[in-house]
């Protein structure tokens, strides 16, 4: 029997790398080393529970962390966190070496703000990187990239998701080479917001309790949004390693949904009423981040920089990209007959989600689904919350 293949992961405790650690190390067919600024933290912790988990401590920032992530592994997955470097310098961390402009946040106690502080670093690509290091198969996190897809209105650039999106179509323009595929070939997995956003705090849709029901309020019109379920990511990364599958951008969701259709499937599962509020775009991102709104998408961009976007900018763009987005017939579109072949027994509706969600919840002691979106019961789903969104890159 053959040793398992290495992958390394950057990303590998944020909400999408749980799941590909899990479903990797299940398969055992793989092992896996992770990139991390803490071993001891609860989220490294979850990783170890699946299986031997190597730590490299360190951060994506590092030309030294990555080179030690990346050697000697046959694999990569990469999936840079957007909000925390913005869109700028994702770019350049994902595929380029250059001098950025970068900075850290501190609390100051006697200004009662936080005070950026600006560094300087030269920084190499982790694609690069992996090529150097011998990395033979590496997997691009991503996601769509709604400004090209939109035909570059400017309505929809939205940072986080574009840097994303440009950076796909970068590393899969260089797998064309033969040259380059001699010595590594690339594959993307893009996915779209995750499921789990909907039932957990510090989203821009978080479930309210008012009157006996559930409320969502997410100003997406006639639109919808193609969301991807946490627990099928796995599934999908392990295909494309197992399967070498160089050139493909696989594109993953449930389906495109509205949340309508959420409040319908939640009242069927629960039995409580639920209910969507459309409301106004602006209203909801003043009432949704507050003065935040203005402060950098990218809590490490420098404020300074012209090509740092807000995080009214970005989300303003995010939803009007959704809201473009309706009955997989808009800017965003997925071939849902590819994802039934390559998953045949992937999460295909939104109630199919929740009534697994209910019964995760019921066999962990934590309740129903109803009790779950309890205002003391709901958790955050991204890292950057759980963090504080805040500290060094």
């Amino acid at each position: 029997m053959s040793s398992p293949r290495l992958v390394a992961i950057i990303g590998g405790t944020g909400a999408q790398g749980v799941p590909v650690v899990r479903d990797l190390l299940a398969s055992g067919a793989y092992s896996v080393r992770v990139l991390t600024r803490d071993t001891s933290s609860a989220r490294f912790k979850e990783l170890q529970a699946f299986g031997p988990v190597e730590g490299v401590v360190g951060t994506f920032a590092s030309e030294d962390s990555l080179r030690a992530t990346f050697r000697g592994a046959w694999g990569a997955f990469v999936n840079i966190d957007g909000f925390n470097s913005g869109e700028k310098t994702e770019i350049f961390w994902t595929i380029r070496e250059l001098e950025l402009r970068v900075h850290t946040t501190e609390y100051c106690t006697n200004l009662k703000k936080f005070i950026y502080y600006p560094l300087h670093a030269n920084y190499l690509a982790a694609w690069e990187l992996a090529i150097e290091e011998g990395v033979q198969f590496y997997v691009h996190g991503s996601i769509d990239y709604g400004y090209k897809k939109s035909g570059f209105l400017p309505a929809f650039h939205c940072g986080h998701v574009d840097a994303k999106g440009r950076m796909a179509e970068w590393i899969l323009a260089q797998n064309r080479d033969a040259a380059v595929r001699a010595r590594m070939r690339s594959a993307v997995f893009t996915t779209g917001p995750y499921m789990e956003m909907t039932l957990g705090k510090n989203t821009p849709f978080p479930p309210a309790v008012e009157g006996g029901g559930a409320v969502w309020r997410a100003p997406l019109a006639d639109g919808a949004i193609p969301f991807t379920a946490l627990d099928d990511v796995g599934v999908y990364v392990k295909y494309l390693f197992d399967n070498e599958a160089d050139g493909l951008d696989l594109q993953a969701a449930i389906d495109h949904i509205t949340f309508d259709a959420l409040a319908r499937a939640f009242e069927k599962v629960t039995g409580k009423q639920a209910r969507w509020v459309d409301c106004d775009l602006e209203e909801h991102l003043d009432a949704t981040w507050g003065p935040a709104a203005d402060a950098p998408a990218g809590y490490n961009a420098d404020p300074e920089d012209p090509a740092t976007m807000s995080v009214r900018r970005n989300f303003r763009a995010w939803f009007t990209l959704w809201r473009n987005s309706g009955g997989n017939k808009g800017v965003v579109q997925r071939d849902y007959a590819l994802l039934d072949r390559i998953h045949p027994q992937r999460i295909k509706s939104v109630e199919e989600w929740l009534r697994r969600e209910n019964e995760k919840a019921l066999r962990s002691g934590l309740g129903s689904l109803w009790d779950r979106i309890q205002p003391e019961n709901l958790g955050d789903v991204l890292k950057l919350s759980e963090d504080g969104r805040k500290g060094r890159i």
